[in-house]
């Protein structure tokens, strides 16, 4: 018997990695053979040791997860960037060694954390946020909201649960304008989200530009207080399975299966 449909459709990979899963000697040793001298230019740039140290952990897994998912060994990877600063990887001449449809990846960290979203024939974008930023930030953040979504958070006291509604929020629109290829390009009062009180999106606005039936958003906890958001094109196809696979990807660990909720309405 033939493997379901939804079996045959290349899932979509995310990884979510802790800096702490590669120690810094072995982050630096990997980057000194993987990374591009653009990249290590960049590298060479940070003033604070833990910059430098995301910066490696978060380029290191990239290139690993690229030659996994597709053949190119680590050190050959051509990545270039849009005008506004999104990646993508270079397909060689005569196709990815492994085959398959065209891969669109993206990457996000936050103190300490990396997000990895990889996807063959859609668009991915993803964001990934510590619930414990401070409070002057989340300030910031909320201006940047519809008054609707400023009216939902403004209905809970200063605190815990508040902040995560910010935070839900934001990760949603960062992980769509990224998927956009837009970034804070996109104003983030041009489009919005109308949540479930626990994880969910009960109802998308896009840009007058844009059409909400493109879309699937995913939210996620991959550890406690951390929070993780993905935006998946996928345009009337069929949505494909997501796997989540937790640090950096030395062997090929079995992932835990998320489910991509319905399309919002």
């Amino acid at each position: 018997m033939s493997a379901p449909a939804e079996e045959r459709t290349p899932p979509v990979n995310l990884w979510f990695c802790p800096n702490d899963d590669l120690a810094p000697a072995v982050a630096a040793t990997l980057c000194t053979h993987w990374l591009d001298e653009n990249e290590r230019e960049i590298a060479g740039r940070f003033l604070f040791e833990r910059d430098r140290r995301q910066y490696l952990v978060a380029h290191a897994l990239v290139r690993r997860v690229l030659a996994l998912e597709t053949g190119i060994p680590e050190a050959e990877a051509v990545i270039w960037r849009s005008s506004r600063g999104r990646p993508h990887l270079q397909t060689p001449a005569g196709g990815l060694p492994r085959g398959g449809d065209a891969l669109d990846f993206n990457l996000s960290h936050s103190q300490t954390y990396n997000l990895l979203g990889v996807a063959r024939g859609h668009r991915i974008g993803v964001d990934v946020e510590r619930l414990d930023r401070s409070d002057v930030g989340l300030s910031t953040i909320v201006s940047t909201f519809t008054p609707a979504e400023r009216d939902w958070i403004g209905r809970l006291a200063p605190g815990r649960p508040r902040d995560q509604r910010v935070l839900r929020l934001w990760t949603l629109k960062e992980a769509y304008s990224k998927a956009r290829g837009l970034g804070l390009g996109l104003p983030f009062d041009s489009f919005a989200f109308t949540l479930a009180e626990d994880r969910g999106v009960l109802r998308f606005r896009p840009p007058e530009d844009d059409s909400a039936a493109r879309w699937r958003f995913l939210e996620f906890e991959p550890v406690p207080d951390v929070l993780a958001a993905v935006a998946l094109e996928v345009d009337g196809v069929r949505p494909p399975p997501v796997h989540l696979h937790h640090g950096f990807p030395w062997g090929r660990a079995a992932p835990r299966r998320l489910v991509l909720p319905a399309a919002s309405t």
